[in-house]
């Protein structure tokens, strides 16, 4: 009966070959022609950039492998740090390397500030997100009102950087807490999922006046959706430049599903808050960023802004803020247990600085060089944020002596500007005293060399404040915890694919430092 299958499915398949295979053939001799045009047609406007051979249809992405950074650097080696592939049909280039990629961005910030005409970035945040809308008059408009507006509640001054300070200290606390709740009886737990919620949470407080308790389902479950969105955002671009993804059963597929999902959940979840805010809005008295918000946006001169930009400026605000600082703080647990000789190290310059009686603050920031240091290193080690959102030009611009025209679509590589070896030593290596001078003090200089938030006119807003929960988080967890890895599984750096590189999967458990330090719980 096997055999008999066997021959009636292969003769299936011969007729069905016979059918198929002239139309398979006939479609690439078509395509192959097609793409011979186009090469000709670039070799005589002497336009086209150096960059590997493009198939047909595909264009290079089959080739890019799991992680597109690496890939990138890698050609670089062969064509230079500014070339040219193809993604389905689309022609992209690639910067790589310090230099040019600051010669891009910040000698020519304007040109280079643009954002694709995707469909997918018209789907985030009601399709007016400040991360991902085009450059414009009323990009800057919007910028300049999400700027003013994060800063007037996290560092405009003393009393407002004391209260972010004491939001960022609770969920901190309450960190610590948990970890060695988890911690009891020697077990050990993976710490990933407790972060993206803490981090939201100090958006929350200043967007919303409140946080989300860790055991709130409701809250937790749509953490760890939006969690997802850097692995979802990737399946969103490839579905643009190749919309033929869309047309059967594939992972592309199914990832445009999620990323749509998951960015109309979380949009929704943020336009009840601020719908609450709107019902309840009293010009007199400004509870929170979200108040703030709506106040510039709708009350006050006019600006060219709608209404929705206030829900699409607090969905940007508590989005990147969390995945951002979520992110940074799961590298860094897993670098302290990976190299316990540095978590020591950090044990006792906190402890010569801050002492046992008192947690940590901002004011101890300058007198703990090495904590800094650290902090730098894993952010340029780890490059958890590889490539930056997909830049477009705004206008025709020569970088490094190569043309490249209005409207290309630009990807810029940060993972090659923090592995450069033009500007670091064995950057493959983690060594926080790279940044520290022969006196001890923090390399300023050399930090600020070191791109995660990305620069220019597309720098992060709030790459200062995210900087800030990430020290005092760091701190408070190193002066309250002794963190060791689980000697049965090992320390392993392997990490997904996405906007940012996230650990795959580590388990530790926590001690307790001396005496438990009381706080006052997030507000």
């Amino acid at each position: 009966m096997d055999s008999e299958f066997g021959l009636k499915g292969s003769s299936l398949i011969r007729e069905w070959s016979g059918q198929v295979q002239p139309a398979l053939v006939a479609t690439f001799v078509f395509l192959f022609f097609l793409e011979a045009c186009l090469w000709v047609r670039n070799l005589r406007l002497k336009r086209r950039l150096p960059g590997p051979f493009a198939w047909p249809v595909v264009g290079n992405a089959m080739q890019l492998g799991q992680m597109p950074h690496v890939t990138f650097a890698r050609l670089a080696k062969k064509y230079g740090n500014v070339y040219q592939i193809r993604l389905g049909c689309s022609d992209v280039v690639v910067l790589n390397g310090d230099k040019a990629i600051r010669q891009a961005l910040i000698q020519h910030g304007a040109e280079f500030a643009g954002r694709p005409n995707f469909v997918s970035f018209q789907m985030i945040s009601g399709g007016r997100s400040l991360t991902f809308t085009n450059y414009s008059k009323q990009w800057k408009v919007h910028r300049k009102i999400a700027q003013s507006s994060l800063r007037a509640f996290s560092s405009a001054n003393s009393q407002t950087k004391k209260a972010f300070e004491q939001h960022i200290t609770g969920e901190a606390m309450q960190l610590v807490q948990m970890f060695l709740q988890q911690s009891a009886d020697g077990q050990y737990f993976n710490p990933s999922n407790k972060f993206p919620v803490a981090a939201a949470n100090v958006m929350c407080a200043l967007c919303f006046g409140r946080r989300y308790g860790h055991d709130d389902i409701e809250f937790t479950s749509l953490m760890k959706k939006v969690n997802k969105f850097g692995e979802t955002v990737g399946a969103g671009s490839l579905v643009d430049v190749m919309p033929w993804l869309q047309s059967f059963p594939n992972p592309v597929r199914s990832g445009y599903e999620n990323f749509k999902s998951l960015n109309e959940e979380f949009f929704t979840f943020v336009k009840d808050k601020v719908l609450q805010h709107r019902e309840t809005f009293d010009p007199d008295v400004t509870r929170d960023m979200s108040d703030a918000i709506i106040n510039v946006i709708e009350h006050g001169k006019d600006n060219g802004l709608s209404k929705e930009f206030a829900e699409a400026t607090v969905t940007d605000l508590i989005g990147a803020g969390q995945d951002t600082v979520s992110t940074a703080m799961q590298w860094i647990i897993l670098l302290l247990i990976k190299y316990p000789d540095i978590q020591a190290k950090l044990h006792t310059v906190i402890d010569k600085v801050v002492g046992p009686d008192r947690l940590p603050t901002m004011e101890d920031r300058q007198s703990i060089p090495y904590l800094e240091a650290f902090i730098y290193e894993v952010m340029r080690f780890t490059s958890f944020v590889p490539l930056t959102i997909p830049h477009s030009t705004t206008a025709d611009v020569t970088i490094e002596g190569l043309h490249i025209p209005k409207d290309t679509v630009v990807f810029i590589n940060q993972w090659s500007v923090n592995h450069d070896t033009l500007k670091w030593t064995d950057p493959q290596i983690f060594d926080p005293t790279r940044f520290l001078d022969e006196n001890g003090a923090l390399d300023k200089d050399l930090a600020t060399s070191v791109m995660i938030f990305s620069t220019g006119k597309r720098r992060c807003i709030g790459d200062q404040i995210a900087k800030v929960e990430v020290f005092l988080f760091t701190a408070i967890l190193l002066h309250q915890c002794c963190f060791e890895s689980d000697p049965s599984a090992g320390v392993s750096l392997d990490c997904s694919y996405g906007l940012s590189l996230k650990p795959v999967h580590f388990c530790l458990r926590a001690k307790l430092r001396g005496k438990l330090l009381g706080v006052v719980s997030p507000a």
